[in-house]
């Protein structure tokens, strides 16, 4: 079976890059890989099924500061489509979009089924073809001087002049690119939560607060990113049944990624519940208070801006208990208070799985992609986009928007010299 494009691996990527291709050029034939029974499985989890489709941040400079790996590289193609392209595409087809209080983008229906619907219809429309049950075995380069590509599948032998490589975290396509010359880079989870067992946050289940959080080893000194720079992230903090969760963990589970994998996530945080302060400012509050508020009931006096139920537990953990008047509260009770609510160091021993959002870090090493047209640089006539590379994002409907965006751009260098 001989085709102008194959894409292999039917998810976001893949199916936005054949609707893409068939819309530049609507006389090119073109077929869909997917080697699993359904199509964009992934799209379908996504958000907890509504499917984070992008995130409401339309400058590229601005945007690329939401991927760990591909922040440099994305720059160029996020000013050629940007979510607000994405955004134009779906509304273009009917899908309206949304934007969550926090920058998220969904669709109105809040129902990931409706991305779906949209693609599959595209895709009918436009006369793409779609293969599943369809597992490739062996992807071989034809002729150096053509660049023609010949792919063993389940289904038998498709034979085509150019190839686009979306399978997402694929293993065996990542041996089998290894085996053509890329380098790959090895993957690692991205994007989970920390594994916390400590009576400090016991019975707190549930509760949200903002903070500012700071990755240290066990030896209490920073974790250091790959650029160097110190692993801190703000934002809320989830208390959660195994730990903690929530956007200030996610970001730093994104960023420090390779290193908490080096620490095998045995590592700790440290939690500033009050990020517009520090431990000595707090402190000088605390003191004033002692004096201020001499015969109040410390538990009836909330002086910072933190859920009541997390105020408790800070100060019971501070040794002052229900009974005690600021009066009473001596040097180190207070010396304790300010440096839990300010520094407060837990022990984080694993991690979790963030819902569906199974993101990893890792995949063909950036170096071999022209970010010009995502051709492969090993590999004449053959594309690659979404992640199969080594880009990836902190949640908030970024990793689709890299998705979006290698697929369009891919459509394009493909429709514009074939």
């Amino acid at each position: 079976m001989i085709f102008d494009v194959i894409i292999v691996g039917g998810g976001a990527a893949g199916f936005f890059s054949a609707i893409q291709i068939a819309t530049h050029n609507p006389q090119l034939k073109v077929v869909i890989l997917e080697r699993g029974k359904e199509v964009l499985t992934k799209v379908k989890v996504s958000g907890g099924g509504r499917c984070n489709v992008t995130h409401a941040e339309f400058v590229p400079n601005e945007l690329v500061k939401s991927y760990p790996r591909g922040e440099k590289e994305l720059r160029g193609p996020f000013h050629t489509f940007c979510s607000g392209d994405t955004v134009a595409f779906f509304e273009g087809r009917g899908v309206a979009l949304k934007i969550e209080e926090d920058g998220r983008m969904f669709p109105e229906s809040d129902s990931s089924q409706t991305i779906i619907d949209c693609f599959l219809a595209e895709t009918e429309r436009l006369g793409i073809k779609v293969n599943t049950s369809c597992g490739v075995k062996n992807i071989k380069e034809l002729s150096s001087e053509n660049s023609s590509w010949e792919i063993e599948t389940s289904q038998g032998i498709f034979q085509t002049k150019k190839i686009v490589i979306s399978t997402g975290s694929n293993p065996k396509i990542w041996n089998q690119l290894a085996a053509l010359g890329h380098t790959i880079v090895s993957p690692v989870p991205s994007l989970f939560t920390f594994n916390i067992k400590d009576i400090r946050i016991n019975g707190l289940m549930g509760l949200s607060s903002p903070a500012e959080v700071k990755l240290i080893d066990r030896k209490n000194n920073p974790i250091k990113l790959e650029n160097g720079q110190k692993a801190t992230a703000k934002g809320p903090l989830l208390i959660t049944h195994w730990g903690m969760s929530g956007p200030a963990i996610l970001k730093l589970s994104a960023w420090g990624a390779r290193k908490l994998f080096e620490q095998n996530y045995q590592f700790k945080i440290q939690v500033n519940w009050l990020p517009t302060y520090n431990q000595e400012e707090v402190l000088s509050d605390l003191k004033e208070l002692k004096t201020s508020e001499a015969k109040k009931l410390v538990f009836n006096t909330r002086p910072f801006e933190i859920p009541k139920r997390l105020w408790f537990k800070i100060l019971e953990v501070s040794g002052i208990t229900n009974l005690h008047k600021w009066a009473e509260i001596n040097k180190n009770q207070l010396q304790q208070l300010s440096q839990e609510l300010t520094e407060a160091t837990f022990d984080v021993n694993g991690k979790s799985t963030f819902k569906e959002e199974f993101v990893t870090a890792g995949g063909v090493d950036l170096k071999e992609i022209n970010f010009k047209t995502y051709e492969s640089k090993i590999c004449k006539n053959m594309f690659l986009a979404g992640e199969v590379i080594n880009v990836d994002a902190i949640t908030g409907g970024f990793n689709f928007q890299n998705a979006w965006t290698g697929a369009y751009i891919v459509a394009k260098a493909i429709t514009e010299v074939t």
